[in-house]
């Protein structure tokens, strides 16, 4: 049997609890009428993807936001809104990727924003009061690599990157588009549920 050398994780929904009812309640609170139809738990739709893949920067999201809603939305309600998408930052899972990474590459691989990651890459992050960066080898977030995950793209600038091999990996992913492209892809693949402890599901795979 093949020796699994590096695991890689997505974020929201495996590391982080989601609520994606919250994010759209916000986005209406905010002026988005059409909030469910450009908000995906997965993937997001029209200038929401667009922001997500690196096509736009944030501040023209931000202008594109105030159009959309015809009102002059500041960056607070606008982060306010994103972060209704969070609702839990479970600190064992942090530790746990801290006791894989002695053992293992622990890499990142989220579809993401400036928003967000601006909150993730600080001292607000989690628990312990330490950034996301604090427990990764290293990430690959869709808005700075320009592509979002289903895109075999994404997988692709990671594999060379890193650089890693797939039938050495283990993709960890709540997404099932994502999990069947990581498979075409050789990767051992784990779907878990938003909010599952999934750490002795990974062990098992692991072998530890």
């Amino acid at each position: 049997m093949e020796i699994i050398r590096n695991v890689v994780f997505d974020l929201g929904g495996v590391l982080i609890d989601l609520d994606h009812g919250q994010a759209v309640r916000r986005f209406e609170e905010i002026g988005v009428k059409d909030a469910k139809q450009l908000l995906d738990p997965y993937e997001q739709k029209g200038f929401f993807l667009e922001v997500e893949n690196g096509k736009i920067d944030l501040e023209t999201f931000c202008r594109k936001l105030c159009e959309h809603t015809g009102k002059q939305l500041t960056y607070d309600e606008i982060k306010y809104a994103w972060m209704g998408f969070i609702t839990d930052v479970p600190q064992y899972k942090l530790d746990f990727l801290l006791e894989l990474r002695k053992k293992h590459k622990v890499y990142l691989l989220s579809n993401t924003n400036p928003i967000i990651q601006s909150w993730a890459r600080s001292e607000a992050f989690s628990p312990a009061g330490r950034p996301i960066s604090a427990y990764f080898d290293k990430m690959y977030t869709s808005y700075e690599v320009g592509v979002t995950k289903p895109n075999a793209a994404i997988f692709d600038r990671m594999i060379e990157d890193a650089p890693l091999v797939p039938t050495e990996t283990l993709f960890v992913d709540d997404a099932k588009s994502n999990i069947e492209v990581g498979q075409k892809l050789g990767f051992h693949t784990y779907q878990p549920e938003n909010g599952e402890d999934w750490r002795s599901a990974i062990q098992n795979i692991l072998g530890q």
